[in-house]
């Protein structure tokens, strides 16, 4: 009996020791855990950015776009106090780059946080046309750019890597949609002739086999805010006078009196017309922008080419 009942003395504290010990343990995993996962501060130049990083990130990231309003040209935004606040507390922060938003840079430039990490689509894009800084236009380019946003978002947020993956995955996947769209329609209408107003229209309509008329240095002019060569102007105006596209492609976000005079001629003709739009419009989500806006081209070929 004094066998046993010592035993059990030395037992108890033992026991108890180990169990503290299991219990701390499992208090600095959880404790580690917390640290490790965290809601991902993100800034988007422009929304449509931001939307892709929302599908990407989930409820693990917060995302602020400072360009909502498809009525504001970009070129032409002008960044406030409110915006270089929101870059100085981001974790993630994402831009197109290529002289596009230059109000950008100066926003990242006038706010350092070495643990910001910056994603800059123009050094991402595998497809990208020669002074055409339009690359979300261009449906292959969106991979890319999805899978850098989800590696930082995987660095920023270890712990939810799992699910960002996924996430991605999901993204991908929907983007084969846009892009089986886009090969239906050069699938019927390869080599058929249309107008631009500026270069936005170019990633897509090359992709798609639509023989673009307009003059390059005319779409430039326009995407720049410039006014395009004087033979530019009258060739494009020739194009749509004698009918010579079946379908004019417009952007309602770079409109000078010229873009509307080649509006108003379109419709006294007949020709049909697509509005696009640089910045993504309220309630659409990235894919059904592209895909409304595809799904009018589609409608607009088919009345023309009768």
């Amino acid at each position: 009996m004094k066998k046993l009942l010592f035993a059990s003395m030395v037992l108890i504290p033992v026991i108890f020791f180990a169990s503290c010990s299991a219990g701390t343990e499992n208090t600095a995993s959880s404790s580690d855990s917390q640290q490790t996962s965290k809601t991902v501060q993100v800034v988007a130049a422009e929304n449509f950015y931001g939307d892709i990083a929302k599908q990407l990130g989930g409820n693990h990231v917060n995302v602020t776009s400072i360009l909502s309003d498809p009525n504001v040209d970009p070129h032409e935004y002008e960044s406030t106090v409110q915006d270089a606040v929101r870059i100085s507390d981001a974790d993630v922060v994402i831009e197109n780059g290529a002289d596009y938003d230059t109000w950008m840079d100066k926003l990242i430039t006038a706010s350092p946080n070495p643990n910001r990490s910056e994603i800059i689509a123009a050094k991402i894009a595998p497809n990208v046309l020669p002074d055409n800084p339009h690359f979300w236009y261009g449906i292959d380019n969106m991979p890319a750019i999805s899978q850098s946003i989800t590696d930082d978002f995987k660095k920023a947020d270890p712990s939810d890597s799992v699910s960002f993956d996924q996430n991605l995955a999901t993204f991908n996947a929907s983007i084969q949609n846009i892009q089986q769209k886009m090969n239906d329609i050069k699938a019927k209408y390869n080599g058929t002739p249309v107008a631009l107003t500026e270069t936005i229209g170019l990633y897509q309509t090359q992709a798609m086999g639509l023989v673009v008329l307009t003059p390059l240095e005319f779409e430039k002019a326009i995407a720049e805010g410039n006014d395009p060569p004087a033979e530019t102007v009258q060739t494009t105006n020739d194009q749509i006078n004698k009918k010579m596209v079946k379908v004019l492609i417009y952007n309602g976000q770079t409109v000078t009196p010229i873009t509307s005079n080649l509006l108003d001629a379109a419709k006294k003709l007949n020709i049909p017309e697509v509005y696009v739009t640089e910045t993504m419009p309220a309630g659409k989500t990235y894919q059904s922008w592209m895909t409304d806006q595809l799904n009018a081209l589609q409608k607009a070929l088919e009345q023309g080419v009768q």
